[in-house]
């Protein structure tokens, strides 16, 4: 286990991120922002450091090298139908009062090309990743409505199934991976040019989805379940049917995920939230609270930068460097491996991975030219598609009756 890492080593790091930023794949900030203030940015000013409260500001973007960023435009699998959009709509409204407030920090992207164009302007490129299906009500207009408000990728479940895509943490019964109508929605992701994410969903329906998909799929916050097993995490066989699809393997930093002795004290921790009438999911000060009792008489299992990694490792070895990338999750769980307690983390494991012997070209195509490379394929695939076919009005009813 690491601890310290070599002054020289971290001053590389922070070199290379200056050339070659991290694409972060997923970031729960308007969330925390919506659940602890209603999006107010005048309480929660991103341009000053807000690390009482929140695992993400400008000034600690900047200090982690982070040159891109997908904002989670999340909504909880409680808020179900209409209920759902409507929320999400919100979320998305949330990232675009960053983008107005922001501008010399934070540039719109939408294409590959906006990335580049904002890395070469100084700003970090900001875009949107909707998570979980349920955020388009079983609706493929709904879902080629938030591709035109910006949406660049969506998970096809979070934590529950639902009628269309099977969840990797929903014991109950399910569609076998996807359903008909879930095939569909995959080539309506293909034919608009919205990454498919893969993160949260159960293998059957990662496979299934890498077998219909025409473009390259991205785990925006998944790490590897040869190296903690859990079912978050991506088996071995999916990573190399991953290589061949072309897409990309975004590790988290979820500690739950990573070190296999934090998950049986964070399902404890969660049912204690129950108990309390919270969300196990919830951040705010209230349920921050409860957590840190809990964790004062119950000492939890720490992962650090060495655990994610080892999970670096694991993925570049089986999947390829060319189809690694980073999702970090912050704002979005209550606790974080030491050494990468926030956004700013990010020049430590690139210490750490350069300790291990990863190269500077290789570690470039982890931070940043990945995930870039998976948009603009996914960007070339929907031209052709669009040249042959036009939008899909089918419905979960006529598709799986």
């Amino acid at each position: 286990m690491t601890t310290d890492l070599d002054p020289d080593l971290l001053a590389e790091a922070r070199r290379l991120l200056a050339e070659h930023p991290v694409v972060d794949g997923h970031n729960d900030l308007p969330w925390a922002l919506r659940g602890q203030v209603r999006y107010d940015l005048d309480r929660r000013d991103l341009a000053a450091d807000q690390s009482e409260h929140l695992h993400t500001d400008l000034p600690r973007l900047r200090a982690g090298g982070v040159g891109a960023q997908f904002w989670s435009v999340y909504v909880r699998t409680d808020l179900t139908g209409d209920a759902a959009v409507s929320a999400t709509l919100e979320q998305i409204d949330a990232v675009d009062q960053m983008l107005a407030r922001y501008p010399a920090d934070l540039a719109r992207a939408l294409t590959a090309d906006d990335m580049e164009r904002a890395r070469g302007e100084g700003r970090i490129a900001s875009l949107m990743g909707a998570e979980g299906g349920h955020s388009i009500n079983e609706s493929l207009a709904t879902l080629r409505a938030l591709h035109a408000l910006g949406v660049r990728y969506m998970t096809l479940t979070h934590n529950d199934h639902i009628r269309w895509a099977d969840s990797a943490t929903d014991d109950g019964p399910g569609v076998g991976g996807l359903s008909r109508f879930g095939v569909e929605v995959v080539r309506e992701m293909n034919r608009l040019g919205m990454l498919v994410d893969l993160s949260h969903t159960a293998p059957a329906t990662m496979r299934a989805a890498l077998a219909a998909s025409t473009a390259p799929v991205v785990f925006s916050h998944s790490s590897a379940r040869a190296v903690a097993d859990h079912p978050r995490n991506i088996p071995d066989d999916v990573l190399e049917l991953l290589a061949a699809n072309g897409g990309v393997a975004m590790a988290t930093f979820v500690p739950k995920f990573v070190l296999p002795d934090a998950g049986e004290w964070t399902r404890r921790a969660e049912d204690n939230m129950r108990a309390h009438g919270l969300h196990p999911l919830d951040t705010d000060p209230a349920a921050m609270a409860v957590h840190r009792a809990f964790e004062a008489e119950h000492t939890r299992p720490v992962a650090t930068v060495s655990t994610v990694a080892d999970h670096l490792d694991h993925l570049r070895e089986v999947a390829g460097v060319d189809h690694i990338g980073l999702g970090g999750d912050y704002d979005g769980t209550p606790f974080t491996p030491a050494g990468l307690d926030d956004v700013s983390g990010y020049p430590r494991l690139i210490a750490e991975l350069l300790r291990r012997g990863w190269s500077s070209a290789d570690l470039a195509k982890l931070t940043w030219h990945n995930p870039v490379r998976a948009l603009r394929a996914a960007e070339d695939v929907a031209r052709a598609e669009q040249a042959v076919r036009g939008p899909s009005n089918a419905t979960l009813e006529e598709l799986d009756g």
